[in-house]
């Protein structure tokens, strides 16, 4: 019998559902990306998909507590939304059981929603989210597209997060074996195109295509210090005068931010020649951000400012709140994950600090524009050098070219109308 909850699609347009770990109103990047490419692709497709209650932070309003799923409709995107436990994100057990729960959740919702053409699914949860598009192409006799943000288990070595050859092996198997069952990979990057073609050692390598992520240039723009709610956010953190350097994102593991704070600790007192002081603010949440906090106050650290994670109608406030931008990866990461916050730097028309292995995919973009400067994870000498150079050059032209070419380039290249519509040319012609 069918579920009274099916929902029935009219005219011509193909049907996608897309799974998505979080989605709007969640603040993770990925979140943002997909509720922009689902409402984005509208004009071609019915778009449904299937997520978890607004949950990023590991806290869950009282009205999804009631209900194991919950059907909603935004923007023209039809959403069910599964109930999962809150959270600890600094304990595994605690995560572990969020993110199997959204899982098995989803399965069962995938019996919820009507006929689909395409299954599209997003690399995360890690090797899970490959699972489900195999599973939503088995279930829903639909072409499957699986979109990788992210290589695992390459992440999880590149941090040392275990060293158990068997769990990795079977994640490398797992995630291959979605890759295989794909009808079409999207990945973010050329490295991560490399990393497809060394997974399989260029014999039977799935069908792929490289399309890079993007931001909607009309929702972040360069702004004056001096705009009212700029100066606001300024006045809020304390921020007022200084010369800011900005951290904003996942405070998590793949960034090496424990190293980082170590050389912002030598900036204590630092000022800028014309007089201002030196400050580094981390806008943001995650895993590492109780050690960062409390090396801080270890040391007595009053440099640096920690500031939650905006709305995301509030990014471009706090974006443009930062006069230079850290944008960064732990070394191992080229081919395996993209910074994805790069996109927003660049809209806002930041100059960028870019810790980032040489080869990726935005040290690249980086070195091409021109708009920042960059050296290899681990070369705290090298990160030292870059922000004394920002500091020395805090009044220059030179940091107005920087931002003025990353903002150029985002506009000719980088914008979702751009991105998305080669989503939809890609997966029609499947």
């Amino acid at each position: 019998m069918k579920s009274k909850h099916r929902e029935k699609y009219e005219g011509n347009k193909k049907n996608i559902l897309f799974f998505a770990h979080y989605y709007y109103p969640d603040t993770a990047s990925t979140g943002q990306i997909l509720q922009e490419l689902a409402e984005g692709m509208l004009d071609s497709f019915n778009v449904t998909v299937i997520c978890v209650v607004p949950s990023y932070l590991g806290t869950i309003e009282d009205k999804y507590k009631t209900k194991k799923f919950y059907f909603e409709e935004l923007n023209g995107v039809k959403i069910l939304r599964i109930r999962v436990p809150e959270f600890d994100k600094t304990r595994t057990v605690s995560r572990v059981k969020n993110i199997l729960t959204y899982f098995f959740g989803a399965m069962i919702a995938t019996f919820k929603v009507g006929k689909m053409d395409y299954v599209f699914s997003i690399s995360q949860p890690p090797i899970l989210g490959g699972l489900l598009g195999v599973w939503g192409k088995w279930v829903k006799r639909a072409k499957y597209i699986y979109n990788v943000q992210d290589f695992n288990p390459e992440q999880v070595m590149s941090v040392d997060y275990t060293h158990n050859k068997l769990v990795l092996g079977l994640m490398m198997w797992l995630d291959k074996f979605s890759c295989k069952r794909s009808n079409l990979i999207i990945t973010v990057g050329r490295d991560l195109g490399e990393t497809i073609e060394k997974r399989f050692r260029g014999r039977k390598v799935p069908k792929y295509t490289i399309i890079n992520n993007w931001i909607n240039e009309e929702k972040i723009y360069p702004l004056d210090s001096s705009n009212e709610k700029v100066a606001a956010f300024r006045k809020q953190y304390g921020l007022e005068k200084k010369f800011v350097f900005m951290y904003s994102g996942n405070i998590g593991l793949y960034y090496d931010l424990e190293g980082i704070i170590k050389v912002i600790e030598e900036f204590q007192g630092a000022v800028t020649p014309d007089g201002k002081e030196v400050i580094f603010a981390f806008v943001g949440a995650g895993s590492v951000l109780d050690k960062l906090v409390l090396y801080t106050r270890q040391n007595k650290m009053t440099n640096v400012v920690f500031i939650s994670y905006q709305d995301k109608e509030d990014l471009i406030y706090s974006l443009n709140a930062g006069d230079v931008h850290f944008c960064v990866n732990a070394k191992g990461i080229k081919g395996v994950s993209c910074p994805s916050k790069f996109y927003g730097l660049a809209a806002a028309g930041k100059p960028v600090l870019g810790v980032l292995e040489k080869g990726s995919e935005v040290r690249s973009l980086i070195e091409e524009i021109g708009c920042g400067l960059v050296t290899e994870p681990g070369d705290y000498a090298g990160v030292e050098d870059e922000i004394r150079w920002f500091i020395e050059n805090s009044s220059s032209d030179e940091l107005k070219k920087m931002g003025e070419k990353n903002r150029a380039y985002l506009v000719d290249n980088l914008t979702e109308t751009i991105s998305v519509k080669k989503y939809k040319r890609k997966i029609l012609d499947l």
